[in-house]
């Protein structure tokens, strides 16, 4: 075990966590734990908006798996990676303000307040919650995994120390300082992203020799490498479209993401966030896939792929200075996850326990007194579910992950946009745009016909839409709708 990165690493783990002690202590001033708890008071500035939203965004999937998925393709997959550039522009763009305003005008502290809003129908938010912690389970288990793998590359220690050392962490930072402590340490964890993105491919051209080099190197160990359809021409261009819907376009229905949307104190933040996210997610998603596509002619031979952007941190930088920027990786898996356990905290408590299954208990007076206690727990157990689960990881923690970022959009992405967009959107046009979503989209994911290279999401969708469409035209005329 080499002192010279842990030192670094274990130093950036205090700073988070007093951040989050700080975070718990600044909330306590304010008015109403779940408002604090779930949307930090609704304070975000420009910044810290851009930086907690590409952060979320970018997660174990961008650090870890998506480098080590282009160094297993090559240059093909860093072009793919360049599809998702507009992903925080569109997001903020076609939800922000009007999400925003929204929300406050419903005193909305989650995304399915705002779904029962504007539908005012049960089956909607019990299906959309429901719905929601089973996507959120199956990509916390791939920021567990990315988060086990890369302390069992630098540290030493075996993958179940490494799992049981991360989750401690996030499920404890998460449970003291709440949504406050997640936007503060995205903060932080997306400068250090950016500053550790630069150092390793720096890094990385110095050991290689020069760009040109490497590239001749890659050509070396396989021609299609270097070109944009990957070894076997696994990227055609169908997917490539498909893909753009998946990582892109459809991140919009994103739950974790559409709630920063409503976490904002101004229009001048929006508009700042939009232009500061953009660019970093540009350069993230560059920086990071173009190293671990080089990455193989520095380290051709590695166990598993996954590993690459650690192994090549150790390799490429002195240790001193690795350890410092093996905090970016760390950074961005945290930053997803505990935006995740937040999210899955506040469907449990707010969305089915106080609304549903305990109506009474929200408004009662003592009630307010015994919410932090309350979300610890769901907190914590959560947490220690996706931990079990995480025993046993996949080979490449990427097409996991992304199994799971369709699940949601198809459930989500048309309730949100055509609800807040489109007056005749009905509660039976929601539930229907849900049910044939996800059962679509489950049945292609694991029955995998043939359907011309194209991903399962881009017909999911096209069903969920037709679905929320029809049904919708159906009912609206018979029903007044809940808003405008």
């Amino acid at each position: 075990m080499n002192n010279q990165l842990i030192i670094p690493m274990a130093l950036y783990l205090i700073a988070v966590f007093a951040l989050a002690i700080y975070s718990r202590k600044k909330g306590e001033q304010s008015k109403g734990f779940l408002n604090e708890y779930l949307l930090g008071n609704r304070s975000m500035g420009g910044f810290v908006l851009a930086m907690t939203l590409a952060a979320t965004y970018a997660s174990a999937s961008s650090f870890i798996g998506g480098p080590g998925a282009a160094y297993k393709m090559g240059l093909g997959w860093v072009l793919l990676a360049m599809i998702q550039l507009p992903a925080a522009w569109l997001t903020l763009g076609v939800l922000g303000k009007k999400f925003a305003i929204e929300s406050r005008r419903h005193n909305a502290l989650t995304l399915n307040d705002m779904l029962y809003a504007r539908y005012q129908n049960r089956a909607v938010v019990i299906f959309a919650s429901l719905a929601l912690l089973l996507a959120f389970f199956g990509t916390m288990v791939v920021q567990f995994v990315g988060g086990a793998r890369l302390l069992q590359t630098v540290t030493g220690l075996s993958y179940t120390h490494g799992l049981m050392l991360f989750a401690f962490t996030v499920g404890l930072y998460t449970t003291i300082g709440g949504f406050r402590a997640v936007v503060m340490t995205d903060t932080v964890q997306g400068v250090m992203m950016i500053i550790g993105t630069i150092a390793l491919l720096v890094g990385i051209i110095h050991a290689g020799g020069s760009l040109g080099e490497m590239i001749t190197e890659l050509h070396t160990i396989d021609p299609a490498l270097v070109t944009p359809y990957g070894p076997d021409a696994f990227l055609t261009e169908p997917f490539m479209l498909s893909f753009w819907v998946l990582v892109c376009f459809g991140v919009i229905g994103l739950p974790h993401a559409a709630v920063r949307c409503m976490s904002y104190k101004s229009s001048s933040s929006l508009h700042k966030g939009m232009m500061i996210s953009t660019a970093m997610v540009a350069f993230l998603m560059l920086g990071m896939h173009l190293a671990g596509a080089l990455g193989r002619a520095i380290v051709p031979d590695i166990a598993n792929p996954d590993q690459i952007m650690p192994t090549l941190m150790m390799t490429v930088l002195p240790p001193v200075v690795a350890g410092v920027f093996l905090a970016g990786p760390m950074a961005a898996i945290m930053s997803t996850i505990d935006s995740q356990l937040i999210q899955a905290s506040a469907t449990l408590l707010k969305d089915l326990y106080l609304n549903y299954i305990n109506p009474k208990a929200a408004d009662a007076p003592e009630t307010e007194s015994k919410l932090p206690t309350l979300s610890l727990w769901v907190t914590g157990i959560f947490s220690l579910l996706v931990f079990v689960a995480a025993t046993n990881p996949p080979d490449m923690i990427i097409w996991l992950n992304l199994l799971a970022f369709g699940g949601m959009q198809a459930v989500f992405l048309w309730p949100l946009v055509l609800g807040l967009y489109w007056k005749k959107a009905t509660a039976g046009g929601a539930l229907a745009s849900m049910i044939t979503g996800l059962s679509s989209y489950a049945a292609l994911s694991t029955f995998k016909p043939d359907i011309a290279g194209v991903h399962a999401i881009v017909p999911a969708l096209t069903v969920s839409l037709i679905a929320f469409v029809l049904v919708s035209l159906w009912q609206y005329p018979r029903i007044k709708p809940a808003i405008a």
